[in-house]
């Protein structure tokens, strides 16, 4: 019922406007005897709303200030006092209108999430055909043709060839990895190599894929929805307002004057400030890159103490960049960097693997003249050869050049667990050694340093990568956990773990489709969604349109600023609400007035809103990285 009454806040907003206005036309032409009806007109279909609205939030144990504005319109009703009505009819219409802007969708359905997952899968049948059939129908023990491009729609074992998989999406590993025949390949990933065949080891429902999905949908179910600001004062100004109205009317034996106090009391400051306050900061936040799905998101971020943080593509870039060249001297004494770089990535213009997208990335960034390429012949996963400038050149991992050049490459040192190697061999003699790795973004150490400015006092590392690796990316940065080879449900345990301590809203800040469950349980998930995958920004509360972190710490400067200006308009605008109850309940206010001094207090609450439209001290506009 609730979504129905959503959809009809814009024209409860045209009825009141258009019959508060109508009977004002009438009073004009002369016609003042038709003005209250049409004022009463105005005024029921919003009280039926907001009646509504009370009903299911009383079932759902909910008590909110509404039930104030409801006293005073029904109470105009039954006293005659229609255009009091009609005007707190238009305040509160207003009000709700605003409100449903501002937080609109909080919690989006995963819709990005579930078109990823396909929808048939390419089977063989008994006589050796390949079928395609509805994915409910694929059994385990079937074996199914996974074409390059292909997100693996079932977890299962590689078989015959070997195949070169890019589960980022799933792990968090930003290099994709070769799986021999025996290995198990999961679900969500994406085959970014030769074509393979594959051997189904569950259905679909069970596979990991479908458990990240369940596990998002999960957590979003079981996340209480955020409280609105203004309800938090809701048992105390009703039980004030309606003994401040009981005793008016008891000591002067006059009902108009409690309804006067009512009409006073209509906690429009409330209604109308604190939205206005927030679509502030949503529209200041949005400006430095920074998408907020509505108010509660805002609220709760401007209330954040632990920060949850994922590795790969959050703290890191999330895709291999060139680190270092190690250069072995040719027989024609050539031994330049850039050129073992530029003979690489010209031949790296024939392939579609994202190493060869790193090196010709690296060859651009330095200026380096790239030539096309010929008799190129490349082996899924492992590297390829060819012509370039009339130079036979071979790039790829180790042991595929080392093949090439018929025997065991020499030793390199200095290489972990965290680099990707590539030779590059030209004209039957190794001539470099390429170093890519995932780097740390260069504004990691700052944000997290503004974080603690911030008042985030609990910083942890969730990754799904190696805990060696995160050991390595975790040194010197201001953490106060890292924790690493951790599946979704881990990240989601830490999640939950931290929000029953109590301290503060916790934030979770990831980009990949294995944080999606985080990042629907945390209080505010942030979502790395310039590079991220669509799923996470779905889950998420909050998501960055600009790849870097910048962004992160000026958001929760604007939330929190946002949030002390919807407050501060909240405790003048009670104040002075207060102030005008116990003059309608003296008898200085008729319900008219009484309403029209409310107006004057909301036109002052939210003036005193709209200072969040203004930059808030500290926050910079925020702009891509571009690191070279």
């Amino acid at each position: 019922m609730s979504e129905n009454i959503a959809r009809l806040r814009p024209f409860l907003v045209l009825v009141a406007v258009l019959g508060l206005a109508g009977g004002f036309v009438l009073r004009f032409l002369g016609h003042g005897d038709a003005a209250p009806y049409v004022w009463a007109a105005a005024t029921v279909p919003v009280l039926g709303a907001l009646v509504a609205e009370i009903v299911t939030s009383l079932r759902r144990g909910d008590v909110g200030l509404d039930i104030v504005a409801a006293l005073s319109m029904s109470g105009a009703l039954a006293l005659g006092e229609t255009l009091a009505g009609a005007v707190v009819a238009l305040m509160y219409a207003g009000g709700q209108y605003l409100e449903f802007y501002a937080e609109g969708r909080a919690r989006r359905e995963m819709r990005a999430l579930l078109s990823r997952v396909p929808r048939s899968a390419l089977r063989y049948d008994g006589e050796g055909r390949v079928v395609e059939v509805p994915l409910s129908d694929v059994r385990p023990g079937e074996r199914l043709l996974i074409r390059q491009g292909d997100v693996l729609p079932v977890d299962g074992r590689v078989i015959d060839e070997a195949a070169t998989i890019d589960q980022s999406a799933i792990t968090g590993e930003s290099v994709p990895v070769h799986l021999s025949p025996g290995r198990e390949a999961l679900s969500g990933t994406t085959n970014i190599g030769a074509a393979f065949d594959l051997l189904v080891l569950r259905p679909a429902a069970a596979s990991t894929y479908a458990g990240i999905v369940r596990l998002v949908e999960e957590a979003q179910k079981a996340k209480a929805p955020m409280t609105r600001l203004a309800d938090r004062y809701a048992i105390a100004f009703l039980a004030a307002t309606v003994l401040l109205a009981g005793a008016a009317w008891f000591l002067s034996g006059d009902p108009v004057r409690a309804l006067a106090v009512l009409v006073v009391a209509t906690p429009c400051p409330l209604i109308l400030a604190v939205p206005v306050a927030l679509v502030a900061g949503l529209s200041q936040a949005a400006r430095h890159g920074v998408l907020i799905k509505g108010g509660g998101a805002l609220e709760a971020l401007s209330q954040a103490r632990t920060a949850v943080l994922d590795k790969t593509g959050t703290l890191t870039f999330g895709r291999a960049r060139l680190v270092d060249v190690r250069v072995f001297a040719s027989t024609d004494g050539e031994g330049d960097a850039d050129e073992a770089l530029r003979l690489a990535a010209s031949l790296d213009q024939a392939s579609a693997h994202v190493v060869a997208e790193a090196l010709i990335e690296a060859a651009e960034e330095r200026g380096l003249a790239l030539s096309a390429p010929h008799d190129v012949r490349e082996t899924a996963g492992r590297g390829l050869s060819g012509r370039v400038e009339g130079r036979m050149v071979a790039v790829g991992s180790l042991s595929y050049v080392g093949e090439h050049l018929g025997g065991a490459l020499p030793w390199i040192e200095g290489i972990d667990g965290r680099m990707t190697a590539v030779a590059v061999a030209v004209d039957g003699r190794l001539r470099a050694v390429l170093l890519l790795a995932d780097l740390l973004r260069p504004d990691a150490a700052a944000l997290l340093a503004r974080l603690g400015e911030e008042g985030v006092s609990r910083l942890i590392l969730a990754s799904g990568d190696r805990s060696d690796i995160v050991a390595e990316v975790a040194a010197g940065l201001p953490l106060s956990e890292a924790h690493g080879d951790l599946t979704p449900e881990d990240k989601l345990a830490i999640v939950r773990q931290e929000r029953r301590k109590g301290a503060g809203a916790v934030m979770m800040i990831g980009d990949g489709i294995n944080d999606a469950p985080a990042l629907a349980e945390a209080d505010v998930g942030i979502a790395v969604g310039a590079r991220g995958a669509s799923a996470s920004a779905e889950a998420a509360n909050v998501v960055l349109l600009v790849d870097g972190l910048k962004p992160v710490a000026d958001a929760l400067l604007i939330a929190r600023r946002s949030r002390r200006i919807a407050l501060q308009s909240v405790y003048v605008g009670i104040g002075l609400s207060g102030l005008g109850m116990l003059a309608a309940a003296a008898g200085f206010l008729a319900p008219v007035q009484g309403a029209l001094l409310q107006e004057a207090i909301d036109v002052a609450a939210i003036m005193n809103a709209l200072r969040a439209l203004a930059s808030a001290p500290g926050a910079r506009r925020s702009a891509p990285d571009k690191v070279s």
